[in-house]
């Protein structure tokens, strides 16, 4: 079965830091592109960043710029999102996802996701 399960969510004050990880079961992610999106409450999904299939390329929301980082290590099939300097207004469900063409092709592009983690930034 072919899965994403995302996990490194939870509580965190203003400034903090949180690690996302998004493992790959079933299927091997060096061919993917893998993307992270997130959901506010209240307000539709949209995308974060993007690492393309070969890593060396990354993008990033304009609001997450400078603070969050993408990156994959397909050894471990695991892609991560570490995010720093969070604010309240990064609270959201996160996803990742996966493209199976060399580049993120967008929220309905994607082929596989995960069910996502809850982060919460509140102090």
């Amino acid at each position: 079965q072919l899965q994403l399960v995302e996990s490194g969510g939870g509580l965190v004050q203003p400034g903090g830091s949180l690690r996302l990880s998004c493992p790959a079961s079933g299927f091997t992610l060096d061919y993917y592109a893998i993307g992270w999106f997130r959901q506010a409450p209240g307000k539709e999904r949209g995308g974060v960043s993007c690492i393309g299939s070969s890593g060396g390329s990354t993008n990033y929301a304009d609001s997450v710029k400078g603070r969050f980082t993408i990156s994959r290590d397909n050894a471990k099939n695991t892609v991560y999102l570490q995010m720093n300097s969070l604010k309240p207004e990064d609270t959201g469900v996160y996803y990742c996802a996966a493209d199976g063409s060399s580049w993120c092709r967008g929220l309905y592009g994607m082929d596989y996701w995960g069910k996502g983690t809850l982060v919460t930034v509140s102090s």
